[in-house]
């Protein structure tokens, strides 16, 4: 056990965000192949059993719960769902384009180190709250037998900790190619949180290099948004302790990470992956066009 784990044996316990990400994944990697948005076969591993006894003991009761949840956010399971194909499809990509790093902030439980093939000959920095970290690698050490080679776990609280200064010390390399993954993420920080994180980016990444992430508008973040699903957003981060608190002006992004420093700004929308990826058996499946995808290039 490293001096990291052994100091966080009495932490106040993993993210809920994390957690209802994993039931994403799951619960669609449940259906048939030919209707599947996404596939992870490790995200059951990161539910609450107790869960999973509920779902099996009282399936009425279970699907009125997501029949509910659905009521109150239509199309957001979707659009969490196309994320993951989408982000997935990026990473294999620039895997296939020589990727030496990947860096995944905010990773949760996310698996794309343990079932992306091409991330097995790049090296990935996994960041994240040191309550949610540990819990994740006892996960992985249950699932393979042990943490993987390629994979640096990076403890950090994003608010009062220095992302360059972990990174560094966990021999993070400015000069190589580099993609930096921030899936359901910059909503969550503050202000300034974001801002340093984005010029970390943009000052410490090889040619070639990219930052890819998801974003609501500022509207739905400060509450001016006039839509039901918003202010149901909103209420709900609060309510689970995990509340938004930054949005990109709303069309604003390319002027956005141009003015950060970035480059080949490719805004995603709604309506992008819906035609991607929801089509044939899944044509009728509902997304959110609250949530948007973004990558920007970035390099010396």
């Amino acid at each position: 056990m490293t001096d990291f784990e052994k100091n966080n044996t009495t932490r106040k316990g993993p993210s809920k965000m994390a957690e209802g990400m994993a039931m994403q994944r799951s619960a669609e990697s449940m259906l048939p192949e030919s209707e599947r948005i996404c596939y992870d076969p490790y995200a059951i591993r990161f539910i609450n059993p107790e869960i999973l006894k509920f779902a099996a003991a009282h399936p009425a009761e279970a699907q009125a719960k997501l029949e509910e949840m659905e009521r109150q956010f239509p199309g957001l399971d979707n659009s969490i769902r196309a994320r993951v194909r989408y982000f997935d499809e990026v990473i294999e990509k620039m895997c296939s384009d020589r990727l030496e790093q990947l860096v995944i902030l905010g990773a949760g439980y996310d698996t794309r180190a343990y079932r992306l093939a091409g991330l097995k000959n790049a090296r990935v920095f996994e960041v994240d709250h040191p309550d949610t970290q540990f819990f994740k690698m006892e996960k992985i050490r249950e699932v393979f037998g042990g943490l993987p080679n390629h994979v640096v776990y990076v403890p950090i609280d994003f608010e009062f900790e220095d992302l360059g200064d972990k990174l560094r010390a966990n021999d993070y390399s400015p000069d190589q190619k580099t993609l930096f993954v921030l899936e359901g993420l910059i909503m969550y920080l503050p202000q300034k949180a974001v801002d340093e994180t984005f010029e970390f980016i943009v000052h410490n990444a090889g040619m070639g290099s990219a930052i890819l992430f998801d974003y609501y508008p500022a509207s739905v973040v400060d509450g001016s948004s006039g839509s039901e699903i918003a202010k149901n957003i909103r209420n709900f981060t609060q309510m689970v302790g995990e509340p938004l608190q930054f949005g990109i002006p709303d069309g604003e992004i390319v002027r956005t990470l141009t003015e950060y420093g970035f480059s080949e700004v490719r805004n995603v929308t709604s309506e992008e992956y819906r035609n991607l990826f929801f089509h044939g058996k899944n044509a009728g499946r509902q997304v959110c066009d609250l949530l948007a995808f973004v990558s920007a290039e970035v390099g010396r």
